[in-house]
């Protein structure tokens, strides 16, 4: 079934009808947006599943060397699974949406 340009006029009315002339723009914008950040992360997958997972072994501290006390030692941040990025992303998304927002307002 293709859409000709009958059916293409109908359904932008039918978009204007339902939108508004005013909300049209927001909503192509906020459109690309997530797309784009869908496909960021899309292709960050398929890059990660391609590349090979490579260990390396930790040299062990020597006793001669001093050791920095317990509260300066950097502790390494756990790596975060896909879902946890994808929930730290929306929230990001989220807060630069309600920072435009109020900024609009203003």
């Amino acid at each position: 079934m293709s859409l000709g340009a009958p059916e293409i006029v109908l359904i932008l009315v039918a978009l204007v009808l339902l939108f508004g002339a005013k909300k049209l723009p927001d909503l192509a914008r906020g459109v690309g947006r997530s797309l784009r950040i869908f496909k960021a992360e899309t292709s960050g997958l398929t890059d990660d599943n391609d590349k090979p997972t490579v260990v390396q072994a930790q040299p062990e501290p020597q006793p001669q060397q001093q050791a920095s006390p317990p509260q300066l030692q950097a502790t390494p941040a756990p790596e975060l699974s896909v879902e946890e990025q994808a929930r730290q992303l929306e929230e990001q998304a989220a807060r630069l949406r309600a920072s435009a927002q109020a900024e609009k307002r203003s």
